[in-house]
């Protein structure tokens, strides 16, 4: 059904006819699934509405539609909802900070400390990176894996992960069946209800035959271990909270779905055609993505779309793909006012063509990253975003369309102070000059895309 089509009496009518029928042939663990399910309570007819685009989709003879597709129509229909009938993206917005200048001035101060510290050699085991000086100071820090929690910055700091939890190994690779996962596999360990620190017995490669669904509050920690989650499915993260995901190698990831798999030990439902992300974070909140290299996947590395707030993206590596990172679900999405997000000390490398981010409507501090690779852009815009970026290094390409700012003040705002003098990359910061890059080059701020 088109976007933007009209609902007249006589389809309304028959959708209530046939409310019972649609509700229970198509499946609450599904995302649009589980959107219409959540708006039951609020809506009879939007809930109808979406139940119909679910049945629709799922019953097709191809086996469904794309995932993006239904993200269109599950934002659509939550856009035109009221508050109460999108409990779940309502509460996601509640994570959210009335005044996102004073995390950022946190940060800045954070990143300040440590650069005087390393500086002057004091208290600190000389990398200058404030989330490293946490922990990696620490010779033992293997024995305190979970001090990890405590060193977030940005929006994502609050990430408690399974921090509350027990430490649970991966003893196995395997991933044969996304409904019932042998104890011992990810899969298996992240479903779980309770709260879970999770490390690995030994390296691997894991190939995931569906999207791995995570449950809330968990640390997937790729520490001490050589992880690949690799040619197959990779992370969900949808409707939850408090996940952690550190120091794992995330590539080659492909579209899967039109499959059953679970999503917690008690249930499991149908899942239509997954985007091939590396990470998806679809209306969830208090998420950290740290220490992992991500490359050349089916759609984004990592998209955080549908309300999704509380974000840090710190210290990835980010390689050989086309579009990126996308925050923010569309222009008109205008729930996404509520996402914030900090993307810190990542390094953009080789073979990237766009979006480093890609932004709408919300904040996004984008502080001490390194960019050395682009083609089209490097940071975009629009639906009114703010774009706080400070401390980065550009090295532009040779292409002088790749280079320019473009857009309008009322379609992107962007502060640029790219001297910072908190810059955690030596010598671009430093006012006196130093062995940095050559040229600091302006962001590009494309608008569209």
């Amino acid at each position: 059904m088109a976007e933007g089509s009209k609902w007249s009496p006589s389809l309304l009518l028959l959708l209530l006819l046939l409310g019972p029928l649609l509700v229970s042939a198509i499946s609450s663990d599904s995302r649009c699934g589980a959107e219409a399910i959540a708006l039951e309570t609020g809506g009879k007819v939007q809930f109808l509405k979406m139940a119909f685009l679910c049945f629709e989709a799922e019953q097709r003879p191809n086996g469904g539609a794309s995932r993006r597709s239904l993200r269109e129509a599950v934002a659509n229909a939550t856009s035109a909802a009221a508050p109460a009938e999108a409990r779940t993206v309502a509460e996601t917005a509640e994570a959210a900070v009335d005044d996102p200048e004073e995390v950022a001035s946190a940060v800045q101060m954070i990143i300040s400390n440590s650069t005087a510290r390393r500086s002057l050699g004091y208290l600190s085991c000389g990398t200058g990176n404030p989330i490293d000086d946490c922990w990696r100071c620490d010779p033992d820090w293997h024995l305190n894996r979970k001090r990890l929690a405590d060193c977030g910055i940005g929006f994502g700091r609050n990430a408690l992960g399974g921090r509350d939890g027990q430490y649970y190994v991966v003893t196995d690779a395997g991933d044969d069946d996304p409904v019932t996962p042998r104890p011992g596999t990810l899969r298996y360990a992240v479903i779980q209800d309770e709260p879970l620190w999770i490390t690995f017995e030994r390296d691997m490669v894991i190939t995931l035959k569906e999207e791995l669904i995570m449950n809330s509050f968990k640390t997937v920690d790729g520490r001490g271990a050589n992880v690949h989650i690799a040619n197959g499915a990779c992370i969900t993260i949808q409707d939850i909270t408090n996940v952690i995901i550190h120091g794992l190698h995330i590539h080659d990831c492909k579209p899967t779905g039109n499959a059953m798999v679970r999503s917690s030990p008690s249930h499991y439902g149908w899942r239509t055609m997954a985007d091939g992300d590396g990470v998806s974070i679809f209306s969830s909140s208090h998420i950290w993505v740290d220490h992992c290299s991500l490359s050349n996947c089916a759609d984004g590395l990592v998209d955080a779309v549908v309300g999704s707030t509380a974000i840090t993206i710190s210290n990835n590596y980010f390689t050989h793909h086309n579009e990126v990172m996308l925050l923010g679900h569309s222009d008109s999405y205008v729930r996404d006012k509520s996402m914030q997000v900090t993307i810190a000390f990542n390094h953009f490398g080789e073979g990237l063509i766009q979006r480093m981010p890609r932004c709408r409507h919300g904040y996004f501090h984008v502080v001490n990253n390194d960019y050395t690779h682009w083609e089209m852009y490097a940071i975009g815009g629009s639906a009114n975003p703010t774009i706080n970026s400070q401390g980065n290094r550009y090295l532009a390409p040779t292409d002088p369309f790749a280079k320019e700012v473009h857009g309008s003040p009322s379609s992107v705002s962007c502060r640029d102070s790219s001297r910072s003098l908190t810059l955690y990359f030596d010598g671009t910061g430093d006012e006196e000059g130093g062995h940095g890059c050559e040229r600091v080059e302006e962001l590009e701020l494309e608008v569209g895309g």
